[in-house]
């Protein structure tokens, strides 16, 4: 069954498309099951406003929003409601209340940010010595063992930033890969970066060496398109290529992902 369950929308500031153009952009990929995942918003404990996610006074806007897109579509694609979540201890509980508020089907565990984003740097960007690739490794055990989150969401995200797969990047993935194949958590392939990269760039994400390992691991695999855009849904040689890629590798890929069921 094809299917996306990471999808973000305009709320984020740096998405583009509509949340019906989502759908429609899906219906027209051939997906079965859409979900939404867009940035958490945070109930920050100081000042900070984050300009890459929506403010908690969105969130019911979000919901209403993707509701009724779900019944105005339900005899085309199923839709679920979900959001992109880090892990950050202090915040917690705020999240777990507005989990079940508003009823959502899912969270993902994308982790940018060491426990908060108002004082650490993005992942992505500043992972270039091993005390952020241990910050990273943390961080990311940390939110697999609350056993809150449907799957890790781009695993490999530090690459994009560290200099080269050293040992350290090695004894890393092993431990995280370790840990979500004991905790039946699946890893994300995730193809945002392969369907925006600049011609000029030399990463190659998903990155081979961190699947290698996951696969001795023993994990398992979801496809995302990780969507800032929808036409991103409409390029079905983009996920048929990572699914050859995937069974190339012989891991085993789930399409479809655990719902809450505490709401």
């Amino acid at each position: 069954m094809k299917t996306n369950y990471h999808t973000h929308t305009e709320r984020c500031h740096h998405a583009v498309g509509s949340d019906e153009e989502y759908v429609l952009s899906a219906i027209k990929g051939n997906y079965k099951e859409l979900g939404f995942s867009d940035h958490t918003p945070w109930k920050y404990g100081s000042n900070y406003v984050s300009d890459i996610r929506m403010l908690p006074d969105e969130l019911s806007g979000y919901v209403e929003s993707i509701n009724k897109l779900k019944e105005k579509y339900k005899d085309q694609i199923s839709i679920k409601i979900g959001l992109e979540c880090e892990y950050f201890p202090s915040y917690m509980y705020w999240l777990k209340t507005q989990i079940k508020k508003y009823n959502l089907d899912y969270i993902i565990y994308g982790n940018h940010f060491f426990h908060s984003d108002e004082k650490f740097r993005y992942f992505a960007k500043y992972t270039t010595t091993v005390d952020m690739l241990d910050l990273y490794e943390e961080s990311t055990i940390e939110g697999l063992e609350t056993g809150l989150y449907a799957y890790l969401a781009h695993p490999d995200l530090f690459i994009l930033s560290y200099p080269e797969f050293d040992r350290h990047c090695r004894l890393m993935s092993r431990h995280i890969c370790r840990t979500a194949a004991r905790l039946n958590i699946p890893l994300e392939y995730n193809l945002s970066y392969n369907w925006n990269k600049k011609s000029k760039s030399d990463i190659i994400f998903p990155c081979p060496d961190f699947w290698q390992i996951a696969v001795n691991e023993g994990c398992k695999a979801i496809i995302g398109l990780d969507a800032h855009d929808n036409k991103i849904l409409e390029d079905t040689t983009l996920y048929d290529n990572a699914l050859a890629q995937l069974n190339e590798l012989k891991i085993e890929v789930v399409d479809t992902i655990p719902f809450l069921t505490a709401k």
